[in-house]
C-alpha cells in the first residue's frame, strides 16, 4: 500500500475537517430533504408554499458558513457535489417508481407515485434553479467580502443570500410551471397565467428571504464559535511542531558551539 495512503487511514482529522464535514453533510440532507419534502403544501398567511422551501435556505446558511471559513473554492465544490447528488437521488426515486411492486407492499404503488413521482419539469426546473442559484450565492458573498475588506459579515451574508434566493424562485417557478408545459407534450399539463406566476414567486421568495434575515444573528455566533475552535486545534498542532522540533534545535546549537 502507499505510504500516502497508509498515512491517511491511520491520521484523526482535525478540527478544520470535521467542521467542513458536517457543514457539507448538513447542506447535502437540507438539499435532499428540499426535494423528499416539496411535494406537501401548506397556506402562511393565506399563500400556498411548498413544504420544500422550509429547508432549502439551511442550503445557502451552510454555504455561506463554508464560504467564511474556507474560502470560494471550497464552497463551489460542495455546490457541484449538492448537484451529483440530487440527481443520484432523482436517478434512484424514478427506478423505484417504476421497479414491480410487491402484492403485499405495506405502501402502494399510488401513495409512493403521489409523494414520490416528481414531474420532469419541477426536478429540471430546481436542478438549475439550485446551481445557479448556489454559484450566484457563492460569488456574490466573496463580492462583498473582498469590497468590505472582510468586515461587515451581515451585509455579505444576507446581500449574498437574498439575491441569490430571488434568482432561484423565478428560475424554477418559471421552469417548472411556464415553459415546461410548453414543451412536455403532455395535454394534461398547461402553463400558469403570468398573474400566477407572479403570486408564486413573490410568496415564495418573501418567505426564503425573511428566513435568510433571520438567520443573520446565527450566522454570527456559528462563525465566531467555529473560527475559534479551529483556531484552538491548529495552534495546539503548531505548539506540538515546536516542541518536536525543539530537540533537533538544541542538538544542532550544541553542535554549533563545539566546533567553536
Amino acid at each position: 500500500m502507499n505510504s500516502t495512503v497508509a498515512a491517511l487511514r491511520t491520521a484523526t482529522p482535525n478540527r478544520a475537517e470535521r467542521v467542513y464535514l458536517l457543514l457539507a453533510g448538513i447542506f447535502l440532507g437540507a438539499l435532499v430533504m428540499t426535494n423528499a419534502i416539496a411535494g406537501k403544501f401548506f397556506v402562511f398567511f393565506g399563500q400556498e408554499l411548498s413544504c420544500g422551501i422550509i429547508a432549502y435556505p439551511v442550503t445557502f446558511l451552510a454555504t455561506d458558513l463554508i464560504s467564511e471559513l474556507y474560502g470560494r473554492k471550497r464552497a463551489s465544490l460542495i455546490v457541484k457535489v449538492g448537484f451529483a447528488v440530487s440527481v443520484f437521488v432523482t436517478i434512484v426515486v424514478w427506478i423505484a417508481n417504476h421497479a414491480p411492486i410487491y402484492d403485499r407492499s405495506p405502501v402502494s404503488q399510488q401513495a409512493f407515485s403521489t409523494v414520490f413521482g416528481l414531474l420532469p419539469g419541477i426536478v429540471f426546473g430546481s436542478m438549475v434553479a439550485y446551481l445557479t442559484a448556489q454559484f450566484v450565492d457563492v460569488q456574490v458573498f466573496e463580492f462583498w467580502r473582498d469590497l468590505t475588506d472582510g468586515r461587515h459579515m451581515w451585509l455579505r451574508n444576507n446581500g449574498s443570500t437574498v439575491f441569490s434566493q430571488l434568482v432561484d424562485t423565478v428560475m424554477v417557478v418559471t421552469i417548472a410551471l411556464v415553459l415546461w408545459p410548453q414543451v412536455d407534450s403532455n395535454p394534461n399539463t398547461t402553463p400558469i397565467a403570468w398573474d400566477t406566476w407572479r403570486g408564486i414567486v413573490l410568496g415564495q421568495y418573501l418567505f426564503k428571504a425573511g428566513i435568510a434575515l433571520a438567520d443573520t444573528p446565527l450566522f454570527y455566533v456559528l462563525t465566531g464559535v467555529l473560527t475559534r475552535w479551529i483556531e484552538a486545534d491548529l495552534d495546539e498542532d503548531l505548539e506540538a511542531e515546536g516542541e518536536d522540533l525543539q530537540p533537533a534545535q538544541d542538538a544542532a546549537l550544541a553542535s554549533q558551539q563545539v566546533q567553536r
